[in-house]
Order: C-alpha cells, then sequence, then structure tokens
C-alpha cells in the first residue's frame, strides 16, 4: 500500500513504517488487522499497519489512516512499547509530513480520516501543540472535511485541549490502567488526575457547547463524536469486576462515548508485568460483551461481575453466565414480560426485544414467531414460554443448561450431555 504513494520518499516510508506499527496498541479506535497483500495487480492492498476501521454513530464503517507522530517518550510505563528503556528505533514526523500524508491517502481513496496519537517529546504541551497544529492545517488550510481523532496528551493544559475539539471529531484521553495503584507501579511518572483532570475538561466543553447551540446556531462544535479512552486488560491485576465498575463510572461520570479495552501485549521485559505467551483475547472479547450489556441492555456492572463472581466466565458470555446465576427470575412469559426482562433473556437482542413488543399488540406469539423476528431459540428457550408452552419443559440445573448450549444439539461432544441428562432423568 505505502509503495503506491508515488510523491512519499523512502524516508518518509520508513517513519510510515515505523510509526504506523506502533500505532497499533492504541485501540481507541477499531482496527482492522489485516495483512492481506496485494499482488497480481489485484484490487486494494492491507499490507502492514496503518489503515483501521471506526464506525459512525449511524454504522457506517470508515478506514482511518492510524499513525503516532512520534514514538520518541519522557515517560517510561513498563507495558508500552514506546517506553523511554525500550530498545527501538526512534522517529518523529513533522507537522507538514503528516498533514500531507493525510491528505495524499484521501485523495487516492484508502482513509476517510485521521486518528493521530503520540509519545510525549518534551513535555505534554509540546507534544499537544503539534497535534492541535496538524488538524487545524487540515481544516484551515486545506478545507479537509474527513474524520479526524486525536488522542490527549496527558497533562496538556487545558486552552490546548479546547483548542483540539474545535478542530477534531472525537478525542481520547487514555486512562490506561484500571487503578491508581497498578498506575504508580507500572507508569510512576504518571497519575490519575493527569488524565482524569482533562477527561472532566473536555465533558465541561461537551455539555456548555451543547447548551451554546441551542442558543446560537453559528457556535463551532466541539468534539461532536465526544470522548473515549483505553484501558489495558492483563497488565496489572484488577479483576473484571473492578474493570468494570470503573467503566461504569466512566460512562456515568463522564458521559464518555466508548471505553476501550486491550489485551496486554507483552512488548518488552519486565519483572513487573506478567509472563504471558499471548494477550489476553477472549477476557478482552467477554470484558466488551459485558460493557455492552451496561451500555445498552440495562444492566448493573455489579450484577455482570461482583465480590462474589469476580472474573467474567470465559467459557460463556456475561448474559448467559447472569442468567444462570439467576434461575428464579425465569422462565419469563414472552407475550407479557416487560422489555427490560425481555433484554435479558440470552439469545434476544436489543432489536429482537423491540419487535416482540410491537409484533405481541397484534397477536399472541409462538416460538416460529420468535424464530422469524430473530431469535437464537437454542439459547433462549431455556428461559422463556409462549403462551405458557414450554420446548424446554425440564427443569435442568445449570450445569446441563450450560453444557446443552455449549455442545449444542446433535454434536459429538452433545453424547456426554445425553448422558447426563440421562442420569438426571433416572435420578428424577
Amino acid at each position: 500500500m505505502f509503495s503506491n504513494i508515488d510523491a512519499m520518499n523512502d524516508k518518509i516510508q520508513e517513519k510510515l513504517k515505523i510509526l504506523a506499527d506502533a500505532a497499533k496498541y492504541d485501540v481507541s479506535c477499531s482496527s482492522s488487522g489485516g495483512k492481506r497483500k496485494n499482488e497480481n495487480k489485484g484490487i486494494g492492498n492491507a499490507e502492514g499497519m496503518g489503515i483501521c476501521h471506526s464506525y459512525t454513530e449511524d454504522g457506517r464503517c470508515v478506514s482511518l489512516l492510524k499513525i503516532l507522530l512520534t514514538n520518541f517518550c519522557i515517560f517510561d510505563c513498563a507495558y508500552c512499547v514506546t517506553r523511554r528503556s525500550n530498545d527501538i528505533k526512534r522517529t518523529a514526523f513533522t507537522v507538514d509530513e503528516v498533514v500531507s500524508l493525510t491528505l495524499n491517502f484521501y485523495r487516492r481513496n484508502y482513509i476517510e480520516g485521521l486518528f493521530l496519537s503520540s509519545g510525549i517529546f518534551k513535555n505534554a504541551d509540546y507534544t499537544m501543540e503539534r497535534l492541535v497544529r496538524i488538524a487545524k492545517k487540515l481544516r484551515q488550510e486545506h478545507q479537509f472535511n474527513g474524520y479526524i481523532h486525536l488522542k490527549t496528551i496527558p497533562g496538556a493544559s487545558e486552552e490546548l485541549i479546547k483548542e483540539a475539539g474545535l478542530y477534531a471529531d472525537r478525542l481520547s484521553v487514555n486512562i490506561e490502567l484500571p487503578s491508581e495503584q497498578s498506575l504508580k507501579s507500572l507508569a510512576p511518572e504518571k497519575n490519575y488526575s493527569q488524565v482524569l483532570v482533562p477527561m472532566q475538561a473536555i465533558t465541561t466543553e461537551l455539555i456548555l457547547n451543547k447548551e451554546e447551540k441551542k442558543l446560537f446556531k453559528s457556535t463551532p462544535g466541539f468534539a461532536p463524536a465526544g470522548q473515549s479512552t483505553q484501558l489495558i486488560v492483563g497488565a496489572s491485576a484488577e479483576t473484571d469486576h473492578q474493570i468494570l465498575q470503573l467503566s461504569s463510572g466512566l460512562y456515568q461520570d463522564y458521559k464518555l462515548k466508548r471505553v476501550y479495552y486491550s489485551g496486554y501485549v507483552p512488548v518488552s521485559q519486565d519483572n513487573r508485568l506478567p509472563a504471558l505467551v499471548s494477550p489476553p483475547v477472549i477476557r478482552e472479547n467477554r470484558i466488551y460483551q459485558a460493557d455492552w450489556l451496561m451500555r445498552f441492555y440495562g444492566f448493573r456492572a455489579n450484577e455482570i461481575a461482583n465480590d462474589f463472581y469476580p472474573h467474567l466466565d470465559l467459557e460463556i458470555d456475561p448474559k448467559l453466565a447472569w442468567a444462570l446465576r439467576n434461575r428464579a427470575w425465569f422462565p419469563i412469559e414472552i407475550n407479557t414480560a416487560d422489555y427490560e426482562l425481555i433484554l435479558r433473556v440470552p439469545g434476544i437482542g436489543v432489536k429482537s426485544a423491540k419487535k416482540i413488543v410491537s409484533a405481541r399488540r397484534f397477536t399472541p406469539l409462538h416460538f416460529d414467531h420468535l424464530q422469524k423476528i430473530g431469535v437464537v431459540l437454542k439459547r433462549a428457550k431455556y428461559f422463556i414460554t409462549c403462551q405458557g408452552r414450554s420446548l424446554e419443559a425440564k427443569d435442568y440445573t445449570e450445569q446441563l443448561i450450560r453444557r446443552k448450549i455449549l455442545f449444542g444439539e446433535g454434536s459429538y461432544r452433545s453424547v456426554l450431555v445425553k448422558q447426563q441428562l440421562d442420569l438426571f432423568q433416572v435420578a428424577g
């Protein structure tokens, strides 16, 4: 992909390769992770790093140029690939180089926007000022109307953050570690106030801007796509319960659009870090699912994980885990249950729940109706009835339901489940 840009000299290509690769560890926007090469003059190219995918509020997928301004850094965070003590090749873009790259990629239809982060050289304000200059130059000098996501540097002044919001669509301030104690241990030069103070400043500015727009239509927008943050999962000892409690507080107190979770990738040797062979991808995925439940399904953080269940079940999704722990709530009658309770049934999503509530006003619903609506009956059938009828009349134990859902009907492993069910029926 990079070799297709004729105007790009070898020096810029080398910088792009280094700084795009380093940017992959910042997941404050979604990354595709594709590595497909363009061979035999095919269409498109996903070789190397540099292009990531994010999603707009209306569901559109947009491609972003994802790079660091520099991988120089004055901090020595144990978990970070750009840490001061890490023996890596260092480089930095100039302001004009980033502007030129963004425009070149955009004109070739590779990207629809820019995600710009950075290590910290000299100090926070020095680095943040350059990030702002890039966004300002793109907007004012080149009338660039693509999406811009700027990483806010912890410790930067409030004035620079406000200016950044005038040119960026989204701002992000990365918390990185889920507790102050872990931050002191793994990143002793940082503290929570460096993150929470600018996060609060952005939140306040977003609220004020919204109120001003009601009075004056000409009010310039401020970070219209809101703000996000990133938490690293697995680099420190916090439980899933602690992580979800923190995320819940961020959504409630700082009105964040998204909290992103990144499974810790062992990028450098340090005795303070866990010895991982591979990043905890499954745990990361379960936390994302739990986050989704909090944002769209009405679950509270302490319902999903708590002192009794501090970690999410890696074998099943958190919604099913909650339902199995709370069998007293079920089965529910699908024709009369409240919308909020229907949302808690495994196998029923937000769209399906809305369709159920709408459709049952006209006719009593049966299981074949639910299947057409999109309900995943192989999960939901253990937790619902239709007009008093159940597809699974037996009062299965939590473990038997779990095994039936995990192993499926008709699979080789389901033979084990059948044996357990036979024993259960004999004992009954």
